[in-house]
């Protein structure tokens, strides 16, 4: 009789305690993640299209392609578990490898600009379209993921959870970071009267 007095005791404990709050916002940031990992493999699959569309351009600059492909295979090499999100530096590492394509990709769309026959190619205006749509869903997916660490990690903060925190081992997660935080505070310089 006592035994079972005191694993319904601790059933009440644990179900003031956050137990159920932390499985329920570990499994949406889980979920969530994979919904980043799935856009951003949206945007991979689309970089070999958009590759093959502009190496029809004779004249295109072979520099900007070749980055745009290396830093795809950066980014599509890093392996990414359920674990990564409990990693900074391995989640701070594929963070910077898909940051890198963003910007190959950015340079790549600017630099297409200067081809008259690529911007008229009715392929290439396809795969632009889905791309700046697929950049979209990464970052609304970012989003998303970003208040559900948020979550988590104020209810592994707050008393009187962050007791069931420490005696479960739930850690505050890594939060996801913008790499170019200090570029991308700068305002753009427009200047109206260069022609």
């Amino acid at each position: 009789m006592k035994r079972w007095t005191s694993i319904i005791a601790l059933a009440l404990a644990l179900t003031g305690c956050g137990y159920n709050d932390f499985q329920r916002l570990d499994e949406q940031s889980k979920a969530a993640w994979s919904e980043v990992l799935n856009q951003y493999q949206r945007r991979a699959d689309l970089v070999p299209n958009i590759v093959a569309t502009v190496k029809g351009e004779a004249q295109f600059e072979q520099d900007t392609l070749t980055k745009v492909v290396e830093a795809r295979a950066k980014a599509t090499s890093i392996q990414v578990t359920p674990e990564t999100l409990n990693n900074p530096e391995a989640l701070q590492k594929f963070q910077a490898a898909q940051g890198e394509l963003g910007s190959a990709l950015s340079r790549l769309m600017v630099v297409s600009e200067r081809y008259p026959d690529l911007k008229a190619n009715q392929g290439f205006r396809d795969l632009r379209v889905q791309l700046e749509g697929t950049e979209n869903r990464i970052t609304v997916a970012r989003n998303r993921f970003i208040q559900t660490v948020q979550e988590y990690n104020v209810l592994a903060r707050s008393f009187p959870t962050n007791v069931t925190a420490k005696v479960f081992g739930y850690d505050p997660k890594p939060v996801f970071a913008v790499q170019n935080e200090a570029q991308i505070s700068t305002p753009p310089v427009v200047d109206f009267n260069k022609k």
